[in-house]
């Protein structure tokens, strides 16, 4: 059977960015992994997931592919002609795994690679993601997004032992922690106002016409609290404004992201006769396009 489109086995199309294929790709994997999905067309599916990645999310690769299609990774085509075989490892995106020969694991065949829910292999001291000869039990825990964000202390049981974990501070959706014997794989729940794109925040605000046109001054919510934004005079509707330090810490090492805010300007639905016929006044005025 000819293998699938990288593209479509993701969900994303050929001009997707690397966020929104990185996106696409922990959704799936989360969905797919056989430690949470028992179903036996599971393990395929996973697969399937963790070679479209490996060849999306790399430059070269990527590019290789989008020109010749599978061809470029077939025996002798070029410097991806070996296939995904050979003793490698590597960091592609947001995780870490090997690809070798036989790509077994545990039990597990995932397509050549390790488990690729080593994400957070720095939290273990520099353990070698790769030396370990079986596979540790996982066991899921749910938090809120601001428990992600600020770090939580949580109860957890784990074969009817009640055991306290810490989770720290920047940790995002599919992290996962070692403690003691297990690892703990994090699924943090969304925010109705903050959306975060790796360590920054973004979230959207509204202003009036104008509020737009003449510039103001708003308060936005960040997840350290409240700050006044000055919104320059002529600002354009979707533009993009940096607050720098104020998205998330990171996990290890100094640092945080940055919050961008997006501005919506608001059109009003019901006017009143003054408002429409001031609007229609401007309307008819030439705008300056100099100083005469």
């Amino acid at each position: 059977m000819a293998d699938k489109d990288y593209y479509q086995v993701l969900g994303v199309t050929k001009g997707a960015s690397d966020a929104e294929i990185k996106k696409a790709y922990r959704k799936l994997a989360l969905e797919y992994h056989p430690d949470r999905n028992k179903d036996k067309q599971a393990h395929e599916k996973f697969k399937e997931i963790n070679k479209a990645y490996e060849v999306l999310s790399d430059p070269q690769k990527k590019q290789a592919y989008d020109q010749f299609g599978h061809a470029a990774f077939e025996q002798g085509a070029g410097p991806f002609g070996q296939g995904f075989g050979g003793a490698q490892s590597g960091r592609y995106g947001p995780f870490t795994y090997t690809y070798t020969t036989s790509g077994n694991m545990g039990g597990f065949d995932f397509g050549g690679f390790s488990d690729p829910f080593e994400i957070f292999e720095q939290f273990f001291g520099g353990a070698n993601p790769f030396g370990r000869a079986q596979r540790r039990p996982v066991y899921s825990i749910e938090i809120d997004f601001m428990e992600a964000v600020k770090g939580v202390t949580k109860r957890i049981s784990i074969e009817g032992k009640n055991q306290t974990v810490k989770i720290p501070a920047g940790v995002d959706n599919g992290s996962r922690v070692r403690f003691g014997n297990y690892d703990v794989l994090i699924e943090v729940l969304p925010h109705s106002q903050f959306r975060r794109e790796g360590y920054d925040i973004v979230t959207d605000e509204e202003i009036t016409f104008p509020q737009a046109a003449l510039g103001t001054e708003i308060n936005v919510e960040t997840i350290e609290g409240n700050v006044k934004l000055r919104i320059p005079a002529g600002t354009q509707p979707n533009t993009v404004i940096r607050l720098s330090k104020k998205g998330v810490s990171h996990v290890r090492g100094s640092g945080r992201g940055d919050h961008y805010v997006r501005i919506k300007v608001t059109v009003p639905k019901n006017l009143s006769g003054k408002q429409k016929d001031l609007l229609r006044e401007f309307g008819d005025t030439p705008l300056k396009k100099g100083w005469f």
